[in-house]
C-alpha cells in the first residue's frame, strides 16, 4: 500500500462514469491513495457512492458528456491528466436491447473520443478501457481466455466488442499506452440498477417481497466485487507506466467462479436469514447464457491475485444496503 500511495501521490487522474458502481469506488480508491482526480460526470446522481461517500467534495469535477470531444481534450489540456480511466457506458442489457443506438453513441463513439482526445494529449501516460466478459459474446470453449474471439451479437455485447478493438486499434497502431479490461457482473455497494440481481434481490428481501428473477435462474455469470475491480485497475494503470510493451494488451479479472443466478440468490438468502421463494419469471432475452473468465494472463504479467472471496463480497455488500435503505 505505501508503494501505491507513492505512485498516485498527486498524480493528475481522469475518471469517465465516476457515478457508477466501479467509477465511484475507484475515485474513492484513488483519493484515498493521494491521486489528483478529475471525474468528467454527465448526469448529477445524489445516491451515487461518490456523492454519498463525500468523495466528490474532494475531487475536480467537469460537467459533461463523453461524446463531446472539444470538452475531453480541454479537460486533459487544462488538468495536465497523467492517467486516463475510461469507465463511462451504457451498461444496461435491457435498455441496450430497447435503444440500441443511445448505447451505441455512448459506448463506441464515446470510446474513440476519449482515446482521440488522448493520442492528441502528450502529457497522458496510461490509460486502462473498460471492456467487459460480453465482448467475447456467446462461446462455445470456456472460460474465456484473453485470445478468445471477440464476437458479441446483442447490441451491448456488440458495443463493448467494438470498444475492445477500437482501444486495441489505437494500442497497437499508434502506441497510445492503453490497456483494456475484461471483467465480470460488478456487484457491491452503490449499484442503484435495481434490476440487477444483486441489488435487486437485496432490496427485495429487506422490503419482505420475494426476489425477482427475470431468467429461468439457470444463467452462469462471473460476478466480481467492486472493490477488487478498483485494485485490478488501479493495479493495471501503474503496471502500463511502467512498461509500454503492455499497450493494446487486455486483461480478464475474474474470481473464476461458476454461479448460477439461482445459486447467487439463494447464498443472499442465507445470508440474510430469509426464507422467501424467488419468483423466477423466465423473461429475458438476447443474453449469453453461460460466461465465465480466466485470469491467468493477470496473475502471470501483473501478479495480480484477487482480495475478497465471494462470500466476503457478498457480506459486505449486504452490510452496505443494510444501512443505505434502513
Amino acid at each position: 500500500m505505501a508503494e501505491n500511495e507513492r505512485f498516485w501521490r498527486d498524480r493528475p487522474t481522469l475518471i469517465t462514469g465516476a457515478t457508477g458502481l466501479l467509477g465511484s469506488w475507484l475515485t474513492r480508491s484513488l483519493a484515498s491513495a493521494g491521486a489528483d482526480v478529475v471525474c468528467l460526470v454527465r448526469d448529477w446522481v445524489p445516491k451515487s457512492e461518490l456523492v454519498r461517500s463525500r468523495t466528490i467534495e474532494c475531487v475536480n469535477v467537469v460537467r459533461g458528456d463523453i461524446r463531446d470531444r472539444d470538452l475531453i481534450e480541454r479537460t486533459l489540456a487544462e488538468y495536465e491528466i497523467d492517467t486516463v480511466f475510461h469507465l463511462a457506458a451504457q451498461t444496461i442489457v435491457g435498455i441496450a436491447n430497447r435503444n440500441p443506438l443511445s448505447t451505441f453513441e455512448s459506448n463506441i463513439q464515446g470510446t474513440w473520443n476519449v482515446l482521440e482526445s488522448c493520442r492528441r494529449s502528450p502529457a497522458v501516460k496510461s490509460i486502462v478501457v473498460a471492456s467487459s466478459d460480453k465482448a467475447y459474446g456467446d462461446q462455445d470453449r470456456l472460460p474465456y481466455a484473453e485470445e478468445t474471439p471477440l464476437e458479441g451479437r446483442h447490441p451491448y455485447d456488440v458495443s463493448k466488442s467494438c470498444t475492445d478493438l477500437i482501444a486495441q486499434a489505437y494500442g497497437k497502431t499508434y502506441g497510445l499506452p492503453v490497456a483494456v479490461t475484461r471483467c465480470g457482473n460488478f456487484y457491491g455497494g452503490g449499484d442503484l440498477n435495481w434490476n440487477r440481481i444483486v441489488p435487486g434481490t437485496i432490496r427485495s428481501i429487506l422490503r419482505a417481497e420475494r426476489p425477482v428473477i427475470r431468467s429461468d435462474g439457470k444463467f452462469v455469470r462471473d460476478y466480481f466485487y467492486v472493490e477488487d475491480g478498483a485494485a485490478a485497475y488501479m493495479l493495471l494503470a501503474e503496471r502500463l507506466t511502467e512498461d509500454r510493451s503492455l499497450s493494446g494488451t487486455a486483461f480478464n479479472f475474474s474470481n473464476e467462479l461458476q454461479i448460477t443466478v439461482l445459486d447467487l440468490v439463494g447464498q443472499i438468502l442465507e445470508k440474510m436469514n430469509s426464507s422467501l421463494a424467488p419468483d423466477v419469471r423466465n423473461e429475458a432475452s438476447n443474453e449469453i447464457r453461460h460466461q465465465y473468465l480466466s485470469a491467468q494472463r493477470a496473475r502471470d504479467v501483473l501478479g495480480w491475485s484477487p482480495l475478497f472471496t465471494l462470500e466476503q463480497g457478498l457480506d459486505r455488500t449486504v452490510g452496505w444496503y443494510r444501512d443505505f435503505l434502513k
